[in-house]
């Protein structure tokens, strides 16, 4: 038989259904295909040779929310590791950035590409071999994010890892990790409107879907949430019998604590990941004292552990390996409320504002989002901390060039192989439909702003040169703020050869 490559494996990751068709397809089923996806997950679980029972042996700490839920796992990683160095903890997070790889890592390291294929092929292999299914509208094979879930609780089974941090990919109820019946602790990030086609369009209907995570006998958390999110959170904790329900509350010490992870809404993730991070740890008997309490001041592992949080291409500055004047900002925010804490990072003094320099944003939405909301959210968000910080910048001069581009990587029209799979509607992207919308928006926002530094591009690797060419014309260093996607994020730093700068982990 032919060896295998990680090539190979790829292809066939990319020949199933994308998340982006699954999300359609949920659409236009009126949402009633997620009432199945459990029940589809736990069987593709057993085809492969596993019981659900068997994922307790994971001791998961399980994450959800709408906001910061990676960067909360992250901290949770890094603070464990700190403090039980000894320990094998695996971590599944979405999407990647720039190698598919990234959502399962060991002890914070992505699987090499040896071991990618060595699971991948176990789980491709075991699937073709046993087809018996009890649901006829079950494909043969999990669409592209439950493959690797389930490639994932494989990897993590087989390597006997000691403690997994799971990441919900949307919602928490019908998510499929949210098959593990026992996991040690819960947690619920902040809340806000996003997937809305698939958990509901208001922040009760989303906080019922985010609670689906907690289980019985288990502690529940949460951050501080709108009245009516924290309500049905509640509610939800007691439906399902949490242990305990915990609302987190600031912690004096962190605010002066210089953590891994910049911006100031990463004090919420950061506390939030030490509460689940110290009741994971004292119900294994690593850390002594009471469950339930935090103690202060903090245990010296735990600081050592924020301060040393990496997560690529949230709130990054990378500076550019091939021209000591250029600066990336890198911000994969793409909701209305991680978008304004975008701008409150870029606009704090001594970062995103230098007066010699030339600013340039780098924009995208994917689908079934509102660009001009996002944009409106970003534009407000630059505003606000302008007054705050007094700057002289008016907001509506802060950048003197825009680019709305694709997620297509390559000028040809190709994608970089990992990211194929993403799923875009071609006659949106032959049209550029969504980026002249975007440019629409902005004139509209800012009547002001010179239309001839409003560029619509149809892809990353346009809008790269586009800042290349900029820096060519002129000795001023030039500053690039890229957000609106981590699909934009993750395919800019391969365009802009920032990947050995922005992913060292």
């Amino acid at each position: 038989m032919s060896t295998r490559t990680f090539n190979d494996a790829v292809d066939k990751l990319n020949s199933l259904q994308s998340n982006y068709a699954a999300i359609e397809a949920s659409r236009a089923s009126g949402g009633r295909m997620t009432q199945y996806a459990k029940h589809e997950m736990i069987e593709y679980l057993g085809r492969i040779g596993y019981s659900v029972t068997d994922l307790n042996q994971l001791n998961v700490i399980h994450v959800t929310g709408t906001k910061g839920k990676g960067s909360t796992c992250a901290f949770v990683d890094s603070i464990i590791r700190s403090t039980t160095p000894h320990r094998k903890i695996g971590l599944f997070t979405s999407p990647h950035l720039v190698s598919v790889r990234e959502r399962i890592r060991i002890n914070g390291v992505p699987i090499s590409e040896e071991d990618f294929v060595r699971f991948f092929f176990e789980v491709w292999d075991r699937l073709e071999q046993n087809d018996q299914r009890e649901y006829s509208s079950t494909l043969p094979k999990p669409m592209y994010f439950k493959f690797l879930n389930l490639m994932a609780y494989h990897a993590f089974l087989t390597l006997k890892v000691d403690t997994t941090i799971l990441e919900v990919g949307v919602g928490g109820e019908y998510d499929s990790t949210n098959i593990v019946p026992k996991p040690i602790v819960t947690g619920v990030t902040s809340l806000g409107l996003d997937h809305v086609i698939i958990l509901g369009a208001t922040l009760d209907k989303i906080a019922w879907q985010k609670g689906g995570i907690y289980k019985e006998g288990v502690p529940a958390y949460t951050v501080p949430q709108p009245p009516e999110a924290l309500e049905v959170l509640r509610s939800r904790a007691t439906e399902k019998m949490a242990s305990s329900f915990h609302v987190v509350h600031p912690i004096p010490e962190l605010s002066s604590l210089p953590l891994g992870l910049a911006g100031k809404h990463q004090l919420q993730n950061a506390t939030l990941a030490l509460h689940l991070a110290d009741t994971y740890l004292k119900a294994q008997g690593d850390v002594q004292g009471d469950i339930a309490q935090l103690t202060e001041p903090l245990n010296e592992a735990y600081v050592r552990g924020l301060r040393a949080t990496k997560w690529p291409g949230r709130c990054q500055t990378v500076s550019d390996p091939d021209d000591s004047k250029s600066t990336w900002f890198l911000d994969g925010a793409h909701t209305v409320e991680s978008l304004t804490s975008c701008a409150e990072w870029f606009v704090s003094p001594g970062l995103g504002i230098k007066p010699e320099a030339t600013r340039v944003l780098i924009f995208n939405c994917t689908h079934g989002r509102s660009g001009a909301e996002l944009l409106g959210a970003l534009q407000a968000g630059f505003k606000s901390q302008i007054q705050l910080h007094e700057s002289a910048t008016p907001a509506e001069q802060l950048f003197d060039h825009v680019i709305f581009c694709t997620n297509v990587t390559y000028s040809d029209g190709t994608f970089k192989g990992e990211f194929t799979q993403k799923g875009l509607d071609e006659k949106d992207l032959a049209q550029l439909k969504t980026q002249t919308e975007l440019a629409n928006a902005w004139k509209i926002m800012i009547p002001t702003f010179p239309e001839a530094r409003i560029h619509v591009v149809p892809s990353i690797e346009h809008a790269v040169k586009t800042v290349k060419h900029l820096r060519s014309t002129q000795d001023t260093p030039v500053d690039a703020l890229v957000t609106g996607s981590l699909l934009l994020v993750g395919g800019l730093i391969d365009v802009a050869n920032l990947t050995k700068s922005a992913l060292e982990i």
